[in-house]
């Protein structure tokens, strides 16, 4: 039934909303350590703030990535078979992202201390990149052949697509994670934070805003949707400058969702267009997988859906206070437990 697949469409997209909100002010901490935060406390300070909760946001990404590949098997093989370098990169920043932030305070010389700062900020920013561009080539097509593999060489992912969508993934970070630090912190940085967001969150959307925009061309009707994105994008810009910062946090969430809803409803019931012949397209009824898989699936998610979501609201309750420079111990080493 492609209704059933029509729900693992929507799932999935809801999923990569999710993923792109929550990890999404990670990335953006990740980024701002090395030029927000002037001294060692401060960039602990920031490192802090995501710390009970990054690892925690990137189990969306990987939940789209499974369910993605066991909903539509037939886009899955088709897209990271077609985008295997950008996806290796990716993967390469993930690690290095997830090894700075557990290595960081392993060492005390200011070496080993810049090196994982800069790959922590070179990691989520890579990420964010390639996230962002993926995301938008699944949207607008790639060269593919009847059976749904790619033609023109590894690179013929790059083009214009990649770009806006890879730039946009960086700036909304950078805008989230400055928007999270104003609302999470306290001091300096949270002022520095509060100003940098103001400066930054119109140029730093034009990206995604085009990103959009183009699903216009799909379907005429998006327009309202793409207006109630830019009404959302204003309505976070003044929130911004009242200092209303979770009005800010919130409405920056829901730019977000109008947008991804806009572009992949312009592509619906595509899940990965052929550029050269609308023919050779992917779509939720050939990509996806049988009847029994999706139902069963359904079942499943139905079940555990909220009890992860639970526990997320949790862990997030129960780390809500605002972090300031006070909070944090000089650094000190501590001994080894065996000597030998």
């Amino acid at each position: 039934m492609e209704i059933l697949a029509t729900i693992w469409f929507v799932l999935i997209i809801v999923l990569w909303m999710g993923y792109l909100f929550l990890d999404g002010f990670d990335l953006g901490v990740g980024m701002l350590m090395p030029v927000l935060s002037r001294t060692e406390r401060q960039k602990r300070v920031l490192l802090n703030t995501i710390g009970p909760t990054w690892d925690g946001n990137e189990v969306w990404l990987v939940t789209a990535a499974g369910a993605t590949f066991a909903a539509f098997p037939h886009w899955y093989a088709s897209l990271f078979s077609a985008l295997y370098i950008p996806l290796t990169l990716c993967l390469l920043a993930l690690i290095f992202r997830a090894v700075a932030i557990e290595y960081r305070g392993k060492g005390h010389s200011r070496a080993w201390k810049s090196f994982w700062t800069w790959a922590m900020a070179v990691g989520s920013g890579g990420i964010a990149f390639f996230i962002g561009a993926m995301l938008a080539i699944t949207s607008s097509g790639l060269p593919l052949n009847g059976n749904g593999d790619i033609v023109g060489g590894a690179f013929a992912w790059m083009g214009w697509p990649a770009v806006f969508g890879g730039v946009g993934g960086v700036g909304f970070a950078l805008v989230h994670g400055l928007i999270f630090l104003g609302l999470k912190t306290q001091g300096d940085i949270r002022d520095k934070a509060q100003r940098w967001a103001r400066r930054m969150l119109l140029p730093c959307s034009i990206g995604f805003l085009i990103w959009f925009g183009l699903s216009i061309t799909q379907r005429p009707w998006l327009i309202a949707v793409v207006l109630a994105t830019v009404i959302a994008l204003g309505a976070t810009y003044f929130a911004v400058r009242s200092g209303a910062e979770k009005a800010a946090f919130a409405l920056h969430g829901l730019y977000l969702v109008f947008g991804l809803f806009a572009v992949f409803a312009g592509a619906y019931p595509n899940v990965l267009p052929s550029t050269p012949d609308s023919a050779n397209s992917l779509t939720i009824a050939s990509a996806s997988s049988s009847d029994y898989t999706l139902t069963v699936m359904l079942v499943v998610t139905v079940i555990c859906l909220p009890i992860i979501i639970g526990y997320q609201i949790f862990s997030y309750r129960m780390f809500l206070g605002r972090i300031a420079e006070t909070h944090i111990p000089e650094a000190h080493r501590v001994p080894v437990a065996i000597r030998s």
